[in-house]
């Protein structure tokens, strides 16, 4: 499965996952978007909501910029 996130880094609100009408998500992570912090952070939070292992979660587009691609196995 193919997800498209909305990532927002050094986010107060967060963790937590939202989900728009069209199906899109946006991730509030508390990780800053430094050294890829934050990519981790969207990673750990994308395993918990889908109830997968991480090692099943990849950043397939998008490692700098907000708008990210995932990709879930399993």
């Amino acid at each position: 499965m193919i997800v498209h996130a909305v990532i927002k880094p050094n986010s107060r609100k967060g963790p937590l996952v939202e989900v728009a009408d069209d199906g899109s998500l946006t991730l509030f992570v508390r990780e800053p978007a430094i050294d890829g912090k934050a990519n981790k952070g969207a990673i750990a939070l994308l395993a918990k909501h889908f109830g997968v292992p991480r090692s099943s979660v990849h950043l397939t587009g998008g490692a700098t910029s907000r708008h990210k691609r995932f990709e879930i196995t399993g």
